[in-house]
């Protein structure tokens, strides 16, 4: 599991001792597909780094429709964020959509790291910075752009993913019904055969 804490961190030159302590921390989980990494209502005290799979973060809303929020593939992490930062209950639930391998880490424990390891500071840091830079830009583009301009987003942002997840996660995910989906491919089909 070493050469999977490097990997989580490959960006950066860590010591041995660093790499001992972050391999410490960190706890390997393997989820089935269609398994449920969190739920609602849950108070959420960690987060994940993935190593291997696809997941999917997503909410129920009232009228019981499900909102897919955010997709992550190798090199991701994810949790709910809400609930990790602000410490309410989550409002998220994630799901395996095949069969994914994990490193879990506590938030005290992962705080710890970024104390002691001023170089895992920095490189979160920049992630969460991308990662707010990425979550404004994609509201921008879910108020302003065509659902066919978010499925080519969606295609550059995920690229492969689709034969990963199901045709009304994607859907889901834009905004959009399915059958939507079906046709803004069709028609970027036709164009490409061109």
């Amino acid at each position: 599991m070493k050469r999977d804490i490097s990997i989580a961190f490959k960006d950066l030159n860590l010591s041995d001792k660093d790499l001992n302590f972050l391999f410490s921390i960190f706890k390997e989980e393997v989820f089935e597909k269609g398994s449920y990494i969190l739920n609602t209502n849950e108070q959420i005290k960690h987060q994940y780094y993935v190593l291997n799979g696809c997941l999917r973060t997503f909410f129920i809303d009232e009228a019981g429709k499900e909102h897919t929020i955010q997709f992550a593939v190798n090199d991701w992490w994810i949790t709910d964020y809400i609930s990790y930062f602000l410490e309410e209950e989550s409002t998220l639930t994630i799901e395996a959509i095949e069969k994914s391998v994990l490193l879990r880490v506590e938030k005290k424990d992962f705080e710890e790291a970024l104390a002691r390891i001023p170089q895992i500071e920095r490189f979160i840091r920049k992630k969460v910075e991308r990662f707010l830079a990425k979550s404004q830009k994609r509201t921008l583009q879910a108020l302003s752009q065509s659902a066919k301009q978010r499925y080519l987003n969606f295609s550059k942002t995920y690229p492969n993913i689709e034969q990963h997840v199901k045709n009304y996660h994607i859907a889901s995910y834009l905004g959009i019904a399915t059958q939507s989906l079906s046709r803004i491919r069709k028609k970027i089909a036709k164009k490409s055969d061109l």
